[in-house]
């Protein structure tokens, strides 16, 4: 398994629309066949602040998950003009 953590700040007043983005991506994430879990939440104070925690079987599923046309068109078009990434980790369970 292979898990990818990632920060997400939406510019001022693109909240909504980063939230919106979020939910389709998710959705449709959850319906791959690699992906465990797909979950984004956002930050009870600061409303334009987004974490994504995804776990995926290995890197062919991520990288599946990369190629879906979803991915493609939300992140990459979609989340890039409603805000910006600010990191994000990609790690192996140890037990």
């Amino acid at each position: 398994m292979v898990v990818l953590a990632v920060t997400w700040v939406a510019h001022e007043g693109q909240e909504r629309e980063m939230l919106e983005s979020f939910e389709r991506l998710g959705a449709a994430s959850r319906q791959e066949p690699g992906c465990r879990l797909y979950v984004v939440h956002r930050h009870r104070e600061d409303k334009r602040t987004f974490f994504v925690y995804e776990q995926y079987d290995d890197d062919h599923a991520l990288q599946a998950h990369r190629d879906s046309p979803h991915f493609q068109q939300i992140v990459k078009e979609e989340l890039h003009n409603a805000g910006r990434r600010i990191d994000a980790f990609l790690m192996d369970p140890i037990a």
